[in-house]
C-alpha cells in the first residue's frame, strides 16, 4: 500500500503529509519503518525540500545490465 501511493504520488509529499494522506491510517512508528526499509533499499528517496521521491526503475538497471559497453564494476 504505502509503496503504490508513493508511486503514484512521487515528489508531491513530504514524510509526514504522506502518512496523513495514505488511504489506510496506520502507525506512524510502522510507517518509519517502512519508509526506513525503501529507502535503505533504494527505492524511494527525499529531495532537498524533503519530499519523498519514487527513483526504482527495474527497467532501465536491466538495460544497463546488458548492455555490454558499459564497464561495471
Amino acid at each position: 500500500m504505502v509503496e503504490s501511493f508513493i508511486q503514484e504520488h512521487s515528489g508531491e509529499y513530504k514524510k509526514r503529509a504522506l502518512w496523513e494522506n495514505l488511504p489506510r491510517k496506520m502507525m506512524y512508528q510502522t510507517f518509519s519503518t517502512i519508509i526506513g526499509y525503501l529507502t535503505d533499499s533504494g527505492k524511494i528517496a527525499a529531495d532537498k525540500e524533503g519530499k519523498i521521491c519514487w527513483i526504482y526503475n527495474p527497467e532501465l538497471i536491466k538495460r544497463l545490465l546488458d548492455n555490454s559497453d558499459l564497464k561495471i564494476r
